[in-house]
């Protein structure tokens, strides 16, 4: 009788440690990988990544994360494996807001601010008193002053780290070259830029007004050792899980890569 119970014992052991080995294995390969984006730009890149993905043993679905719904938050709360489509600020300032367990697992893309004008072909030749628009959110007022800073026309405050914080114009500590810095909303310097000297201009907007960075901007922010990196982002309780490591392999694929540079010529840079 007693052993029969200590084989039932066992029996219900086995049961339950495979219902636990086959639930965790579950959560290790989910058999699609959802992945957040928005439109445009992720959208596109993803649909090559899929592909790729693919080839790597990974099904990956693209979700086109539309208005005022939150990727980070569907992610959070479990409706999808990962998502791609912030960088390094927004995701810590939304964990730190919202409380999310969510993590930076591997860079993507960068698209570049930078400086544009119609008067200077050269930023050098930017005269002394150079009216310079800049963007009024903090995030891209930021990049725009670290432009600044690298290009050697301000300092900035001791212990500035984009990595940690923004700056505004009152962590300017010197000007190095006498300039008159405007701000204005991002569509705003788009639309006026014959009315500056030159602007700092986002991605976006740049691009609708037929501007490449890295074509027609005489100053242009460096993308190595660049928080507004674009970055894959996944649960914290996922972040070792083999597929974590897959997923981000085919992005960061020969592939993609040449995609990117083929299909953006400049106004959207792999950083991988």
């Amino acid at each position: 009788m007693q052993n029969r119970n200590v084989l039932r014992a066992l029996c219900a052991m086995f049961l339950a440690s495979t219902a636990l080995w086959a639930h965790t294995a579950a959560v290790a390969q989910p058999s699609t990988l959802r992945v957040g984006v928005r439109g445009g730009v992720d959208e596109e890149i993803w649909e090559v990544v899929a592909k790729v993905a693919k080839q790597n043993g990974l099904d990956v679905k693209p979700v086109v994360i539309t208005g005022s719904a939150s990727p980070n938050e569907a992610l959070n709360n479990g409706d999808l494996e990962a998502n791609s489509f912030q960088h390094i600020p927004f995701l810590n300032d939304q964990v730190k807001q919202r409380g999310y367990k969510l993590v930076n697992v591997g860079s993507t893309y960068i698209s570049p601010i930078a400086f544009y004008s119609k008067k200077f072909k050269a930023f050098k030749d930017l005269p002394d008193g150079a009216k310079l628009g800049i963007p009024d959110d903090p995030s891209n007022q930021t990049r725009a002053l670290v432009v600044l800073r690298d290009q050697g026309v301000l300092t900035l405050r001791d212990g500035f780290d984009p990595f940690a914080g923004t700056a505004t114009l009152k962590d300017v500590t010197g000007y190095k070259k006498k300039v008159q810095l405007v701000e204005a909303a991002s569509v705003v310097l788009a639309r006026s830029l014959e009315d500056v000297d030159a602007a700092a201009i986002v991605n976006t907007f740049a691009y609708q007004a037929g501007l490449i960075a890295t074509r027609d901007g005489i100053a242009v922010e460096k993308k190595e050792n660049n928080p507004y990196v674009n970055i894959i982002v996944v649960r914290e309780q996922d972040k070792g899980a083999a597929w974590v490591k897959q997923l981000v392999k085919s992005y960061q694929s020969e592939e993609v890569r040449k995609f990117i540079q083929t299909k953006y010529q400049g106004s959207v840079l792999p950083v991988f």
